[in-house]
């Protein structure tokens, strides 16, 4: 089996502060590989939802919403469901 795709999955929790500055890095990321971004917003409060409802639509990221927050476990169970990747 040949892996042509890593699935990035980060669950996202009132993470305001430092979501811009994650995701630059997780994207300036150099691997030899396809990427997919899969990003979880655990019912955040303080306008991280926003900040990941935002990348909706664009390619490479998969968006999932949590209505309200079911913890971290949840969020990285909803994470690896959506993943397409071989990795």
């Amino acid at each position: 089996m040949q892996i042509r795709t890593l699935s990035v999955v980060i669950p996202v929790y009132n993470e305001r502060a430092t979501f811009g500055e994650l995701l630059r890095r997780v994207e300036a990321a150099r691997i030899p590989l396809g990427k997919e971004i899969v990003l979880v917003d655990d019912g955040s409060t303080d306008g991280s939802r926003d900040l990941v409802r935002a990348r909706e639509g664009r390619p490479g990221t998969v968006v999932r919403l949590h209505a309200r927050n079911r913890g971290k476990g949840a969020a990285l169970r909803t994470g690896f469901e959506a993943a397409t990747g071989d990795l």
